[in-house]
């Protein structure tokens, strides 16, 4: 592998989220994710 090729790869990284979606749409489930799980330690007496 050549420095060229090597740099390609890291620029190119998959990193397993979505490559153009809407971050917007992201965001949200990431906050509704977020709100549900403390409803759920709440409402368990966790906290």
């Amino acid at each position: 592998m050549t420095a060229t090729s090597s740099a390609e790869n890291l620029r190119h990284a998959r990193t397993g989220g979505p490559e153009d979606g809407p971050k917007i749409l992201e965001h949200v489930l990431g906050w509704t994710l977020v709100v549900v799980l403390a409803v759920f330690v709440t409402q368990a007496g966790l906290m």
